[in-house]
């Protein structure tokens, strides 16, 4: 009977005693352990392809040589280890003479095919960086001396009964550690098994079964858990032929996925950024699944984002946080009848205002209606982050009834609490609760978690104006000043509290620490003048034929003559200097001026949207008049999209009834009283 493969968690995990032993700190363990755990999945997908290919052989020819044998596996094209197959030396035989275990471990590695010492780093040099680096491991582990305990622990494991969708299983559970260990950021999130199951499910729940080969991308597909996961469920549901494509710009990472996927049927694994090296340029997919880093700047490398020739990317994010960008990448790789799921955080819902790169692009989406549904997920589902996160379930060929319509589901509830937690991981969607939520995903209607909108629900209108402000009687200067935008006035003085500050309008001379009149003006004087506020600090303008001051209590420009005020209505009084160049009359001079104008104030306001047009401009309309009662001129009106799953799924807390919290006042008073008689107060 084969046995479980969980069983070798726990002795995958006692090869770090040694490691603790010899003071390695905990967070290096994955960079000790991962390419110990490639070379175990190298040799027993080695050892099984071996056993497969002798058989055909036999069938086939009865007597082989063992060139047949090696031309055979060659051809399979999945790596080779000539020590391994035709010397039959495996790990676990090198570990039996610890006397010569060093050079037959060197031949062991030594003996694997190009690719795979690329991929394990074995003839990596000290200045190469790529992809897993077992010979600089191997090094250090011979400084620590505990080279050869560390191998012989990893050569107990054997994984060569087992297959590939069980490996990747316990590869999932090893890589979740490592996530946990590295303290890896919260945008940098390892998928937890259960929310690959979910994203599977729902898949499963569109796909139908066919025997043409269904096409999957992952685009940041790490180690290909979730990529590989979601092809095995298919496999085992539907029996349906599958293609698998991935990239991913991790080292160790890629290294893991490249390595398992040549032991796969029409299985493709590509290194490079996805936002500015598309591997798979040529190519639209069925079904694309991802969990791209969120919250993670992509300044480092946006001169080349930005010069993408691809045309993946009709706008851009903030460069703080690339996740926008990788969710246009997933639209450009659908098929026309393409599904997609991507993990994203909360600010992909929300974040920048309407007309920033963010907005822009969930309207791109949303305008072309791409989104079926979004579902919240708990939170502590993730093994190294508590915040809420979301699956986004893409389709291109929406059928007619949910046409221009998306769902929201909100299944943070929907959990089962773990007896123990994993990192900061404390709940899992469980089967029940994964069968829920598709099957309200299936069913597309409203119930107490759910909720079905047009697409227009999340659009919304940013509304710029222009206002007037008016004084305590309703009243701007602009009446005043008539068709002139503003009034110049040539003071006399400018007083502040009643005390002059200036009266001496063309200033010839200037403080010695000043190169020139030009620069004192520019450094000082207007700077001095920049700070004069006309509402808070009593200016007066005495200009030739009037003073003019600002009452702040009535808001209006007061205009005196004789002793005589005029209110002239609401407006700003603007104090410049100007200098002069020197002509062949006059010498260079600084003037200054004052001038009247009407207080404008820019605002905006956020207005419900509708998709037609003629309701939409009305809606506007009748915005200003309810809402603004100040003379108002419209602007530029930009239209913006945001998600927001609490205003839609808020429940108000329920108070208790007056009557419940008065009679418990009162049981406390009386119970005080008895208290303060008993004390004798």
């Amino acid at each position: 009977m084969k046995k479980d493969i969980m069983q070798y968690e726990s002795t995958i995990w006692a090869t770090a005693d040694s490691l603790m032993g010899a003071g390695i700190k905990q967070s290096d363990f994955p960079k000790f352990m991962m390419p110990f755990f490639a070379l175990m999945m190298v040799e027993s997908r080695l050892l099984r392809m071996a056993e497969e290919v002798k058989d055909e052989l036999d069938k086939a020819m009865g007597d082989f040589s063992n060139d047949d044998f090696s031309e055979a596996i060659k051809d399979e094209g999945k790596g080779y280890n000539s020590s391994l197959l035709r010397k039959n030396k495996a790990l676990r035989d090198i570990c039996l003479n610890d006397k010569t275990f060093e050079p037959d471990f060197d031949e062991y590695l030594r003996s694997f095919d190009e690719e795979t010492r690329d991929l394990l780093g074995i003839d990596k040099s000290n200045e190469e960086e790529k992809y897993l680096d077992i010979s600089g491991i191997i090094g250090q582990l011979k400084k620590k001396k505990i080279l050869f305990p560390f191998v012989r622990g990893w050569a107990e494991i054997d994984l060569k009964p087992f297959n590939n969708s069980e490996i990747t299983t316990l590869e999932e559970h090893i890589k979740r550690k490592w996530a946990d260990m590295s303290a890896g950021t919260a945008g940098e999130q390892f998928t937890p098994d259960d929310v690959i199951a979910l994203i599977s499910e729902i898949v499963l729940s569109k796909v139908k079964k066919s025997d043409r080969f269904l096409t999957i991308y992952d685009s940041t597909c790490g180690g290909g858990n979730m990529l590989f996961g979601v092809e095995d469920r298919i496999k085992e549901k539907l029996g349906r032929p599958t293609a698998t494509y991935g990239q991913d710009w991790n080292d160790a990472l890629y290294a893991l996925a490249k390595i398992e996927s040549r032991f796969r049927e029409n299985s493709h694994i590509e290194y490079g950024n996805t936002l500015t090296t598309t591997n798979f340029y040529d190519k639209d997919f069925d079904v694309i699944v991802a969990n791209p880093p969120y919250g993670i700047s992509w300044a480092d490398f946006s001169k080349d984002a930005k010069g993408d020739k691809s045309g993946q990317f009709k706008y851009y994010p903030s460069e703080s946080d690339g996740q926008l960008l990788f969710m246009q990448h997933l639209v450009s790789k659908m098929s026309e009848s393409g599904i997609a799921i991507e993990v994203h955080n909360g600010s992909a819902l929300f974040s920048g205002d309407a007309g920033s790169g963010e907005s822009s692009i969930r309207k791109l989406i949303f305008d072309n209606d791409y989104i079926e549904a979004i579902i919240q997920l708990p939170m502590d589902e993730f093994f190294n982050t508590n915040i809420y996160t979301y699956l986004w379930i893409f389709n291109k060929n929406k059928p007619a009834d949910k046409k221009d319509k998306i769902i929201l589901i909100d299944a943070s509830q929907k959990f089962r609490a773990l007896k123990k937690s994993k990192g900061k991981k404390r709940k899992e969607v469980d089967p029940v609760n994964r069968a829920e939520i598709v099957k309200t995903l299936q069913e597309f209607k409203d119930n107490e978690y759910s909720k079905v909108f047009d697409k227009a629900f999340f659009y919304f209108n940013k509304q710029a104006i222009m206002l007037t402000n008016l004084d305590e009687n309703g009243k701007s200067i602009k009446s005043y000043l008539g068709n002139k935008k503003s009034l110049e006035l040539e003071p006399i003085k400018i007083t502040k509290d009643n005390e002059t500050i200036f009266d001496n309008f063309e200033i010839k001379e200037f403080s010695g620490e000043f190169a020139d009149l030009k620069s004192y003006n520019k450094e000082f004087l207007q700077t001095k003048i920049s700070e004069l506020d006309y509402k808070e600090q009593n200016l007066k303008i005495h200009a030739k034929d009037a003073v003019y001051s600002f009452d702040n209590d009535k808001e209006t420009i007061v205009k005196t003559v004789d002793g005589k005020q005029e209110e002239l209505g609401c407006g700003k009084i603007v104090i410049k200097s100007s200098y002069k160049k020197a002509t062949k009359t006059q010498m260079e001079k600084i003037i200054i001026t004052a001038e009247l104008t009407p207080d404008y104030q820019k605002d905006y306001e956020i207005i419900p949207f509708s998709r037609d047009a003629k309701i939409n401009t009305k809606n506007i309309a009748d915005f200003m008049k309810k809402y603004i009662f100040k003379p108002v001129k419209l602007l530029d009106n930009v239209v913006g999209v945001e998600v927001n799953f609490n205003k839609v799924f808020y429940m108000p807390e329920i108070l208790r009834p007056l009557a419940v919290i008065t009679g418990e006042i009162k049981t406390l008073d009386a119970e005080l009283k008895i208290l303060e008689s008993n004390l004798g107060i």
